[in-house]
């Protein structure tokens, strides 16, 4: 992880004196603090995880948009992984995503002028041997969408669909935070 901070501090020094903005030591200094700093308070970027080298490669294995997202975020935090379960010395399955909308509002004719769409995502994660690090749960996100009568059909159909990705990236957020604490109650490495 320290490596991450170095690469990211390097990146910021060669950019500000591309730009001639870094023109003394102390401003070096100061950047070189803050990142130490940081890292020393336990600061990680949110959806950063750390998988112990004994449950490493991860295998996601259902897909659908969570475990695609639930993917990129892992390969973001640098974290090996799989396409084999076989191989994986951690799997996180994405074992039902679905999708439901309801009307919530109508106006005076009846015309549906909202919606509430919903999405459920059900995961567990297992280590190679089978045990579960955390048990089947089920996350149900909902959002509300405005029916405009003046859009065209497939306006709301990409609208909606942009909505359900959104969704879909806030559950991944959700199984990796969750991973994140069932794995430090795991290692007894505190909240």
């Amino acid at each position: 992880m320290r490596g991450r901070y170095i690469e990211l501090l390097h990146a910021v020094v060669c950019e500000r004196r591309a730009r001639g903005v870094l023109r003394s030591m102390p401003v070096l200094a100061l950047l070189a603090m803050l990142v130490a700093g940081l890292h020393g308070c336990g600061f990680q970027l949110r959806g950063a995880v750390d998988i112990p080298p004994g449950l490493s490669p991860v295998y996601v294995r259902g897909g659908g948009l969570v475990g695609r997202s639930v993917e990129a975020r892992l390969a973001a935090s640098g974290v090996p992984s799989t396409r084999s379960a076989a191989d994986a010395g951690l799997v996180i399955d994405i074992l039902s995503e679905n999708r439901n909308a309801r009307v919530v509002a109508v106006d005076q004719n009846g015309k549906a002028l909202g919606y509430m769409l919903t999405s459920r995502v059900r995961f567990s994660v297992v280590d190679s041997s089978g045990a579960a690090i955390i048990e089947p749960q089920e996350l149900t996100l909902d959002r509300t969408f405005d029916d405009n009568p003046d859009v065209a059909v497939l306006g709301k159909e990409l609208e909606t669909d942009i909505i359900y990705g959104d969704m879909a990236d806030d559950a991944a957020d959700q199984v990796i935070l969750r991973l994140r604490a069932a794995l430090r109650q795991r290692t007894g490495t505190g909240a």
